[in-house]
């Protein structure tokens, strides 16, 4: 734990690509700076069109009033006098529209249609305006020429202002794109350098889970990831001290189980030679002495069992069981595990001609001791068969007896565990457990499905070739 980089593992090797976290990030960045970005450029571009066209307006009205000042002066209205006014105001650089009775314009190309809510401000003696877009822009401002009926529109193009605006509105929306791919960029960068921490540690922690328990992170300002990484760190290497120490103590009970069973082997072997002539020698015994008799007879068988299972157990843990594969008659292999044991009127075995490569040994070992197990722990009929799904062979040991609790499931294939402490048998408690690691060593694996009143069906799943080294 310092302040250096982290201990080099595997699994730093490995790059971890953008998660929805980063890109989320990223997007809830642009999201944000875009919305701002959009609200502000098109809030201004709307306030500042409203001030241009106001201010046109203003400025057209202003012209207007003093152009119908101007246009009294022409009064009374002839022919000649009309003429005379559109040429004047044509010639200053005006365009204009009278109205009495009929529409004259100055330049026809500048005559939009006048709506008739003009006209009736007009005719009320107010001044009036209307704006067009066809073809041109224009902005149409008329009234009354003053101590007549006539009335005279005044019209402004308003193209170059228009023109402006789009102009404007134009750079607003590139500059609101640049802003977006700027956001972007900082976004990702941003979020790329955040939760680049976050990589670390996931990569850590599968660097642990894969069993590099000296894996640690660089621990470096004291800002949050840095106290995360520090509580990570502590969190790991507690972690390893107690596997290591748990890893230990697994050994010293592998070496302890192994020096048991080897010492215990030569005094039980001669115990199993007096047990065996003291059987032969029972009838010759008083009543009550044949009782004890027997009673050594038995445990002695037991506690022979026992240390050969303590010894297949140490043989199994020190890795030196190896596995000879060949081929096996399913049906044939129950058969003769059943026969062996003297169980033909208590097993049945179901199921018709299947073959498959592997460990005959080691698979009636396994078969044997679920056999057992049934027979001994189970009720009525137990039915074996072997099956074959696809490139997978099940053989199921089905027993029609209480069945086993919940609770007692996970850890029913353990070392020297009982479903009930209390009750007297045969069994040592490595029968399953040893089954399981001969099952491993064929490749496959064990299953239980029981429930309190229905039954146990153990399952030894395999596969259609065992593999030659399992180690």
């Amino acid at each position: 734990m310092g302040d250096g980089p982290a201990r080099a593992t595997t699994a730093d090797a490995r790059t971890v690509r953008p998660g929805r976290l980063r890109r989320r990030l990223t997007i809830a960045f642009v999201l944000v700076a875009g919305i701002s970005a959009g609200v502000l450029a098109g809030g201004s571009y709307l306030l500042l069109r409203q001030a241009r066209y106001d201010a046109s307006l203003h400025a057209a009205a202003a012209d207007a009033r003093y152009r119908l000042v101007l246009a009294g002066q022409f009064l009374p209205l002839t022919e000649q006098r009309r003429t005379e006014l559109l040429t004047s105001f044509e010639g200053s650089g005006r365009h204009v529209v009278l109205v009495a009775g009929d529409t004259w314009p100055s330049d026809p190309a500048y005559a939009p249609p006048l709506t008739e809510r003009l006209r009736s401000t007009v005719a009320a003696g107010q001044l009036g305006y209307q704006r067009s877009s066809q073809p041109t822009r224009l902005l149409v401002v008329g009234g009354r020429i003053p101590g007549s009926t006539v009335e005279l529109y005044v019209i402004t193009d308003e193209d170059d202002l228009a023109a402006g605006l789009e102009q404007l509105r134009n750079a607003l929306a590139a500059g609101w794109v640049l802003v977006v791919l700027l956001a972007a960029t900082v976004g990702h960068t941003l979020a790329r350098r955040t939760l680049e921490p976050v990589g670390r540690a996931s990569r850590a922690a599968r660097a642990i889970t894969e069993g590099l328990l000296a894996t640690r992170l660089p621990v470096g300002e004291r800002d949050e990831f840095s106290v995360w990484a520090a509580s990570f760190n502590e969190m790991a290497e507690a972690l390893e001290l107690k596997i290591t120490a748990l890893h230990h103590a697994q050994e010293r009970e592998r070496r302890f189980t192994a020096d048991v069973a080897h010492e215990l082997r030569t005094p039980v072997t001669a115990l199993v030679g007096a047990a065996s002539l003291l059987r032969d020698h029972l009838d010759q015994l008083p009543g009550d002495a044949r009782r004890a008799g027997e009673l050594l007879v038995s445990d002695v068988v037991r506690l022979r069992r026992l240390v050969e299972d303590l010894m297949e157990i140490s043989r199994l843990d020190a890795g030196r069981e190896a596995v000879s594969v060949t081929d096996v008659d399913a049906p044939a292999l129950l058969r003769a595990v059943v026969a062996a044991r003297g169980w033909p009127d208590r097993v049945t075995v179901d199921g018709g001609p299947l073959r498959l490569r592997s460990d005959p040994r080691r698979l009636e070992r396994v078969l044997g001791n679920l056999i057992a197990n049934a027979v001994q722990h189970g009720g009525g009929e137990v039915r074996v068969r072997a099956v074959r799904s696809g490139d997978r062979v099940h053989f199921d040991v089905d027993d029609q007896g209480p069945g086993i609790p919940a609770e007692h499931l996970p850890r029913l294939f353990d070392r020297f565990h009982k479903v009930d402490p209390a009750r007297s048998g045969g069994g040592s408690g490595l029968g399953l457990a040893i089954a399981r690691e001969n099952a491993r060593l064929l490749g496959g694996r064990l299953t239980v499905h029981s429930a309190p009143g229905t039954g146990t069906r153990f399952r030894l799943d395999l596969p259609d070739v065992a593999p030659e080294d399992a180690r």
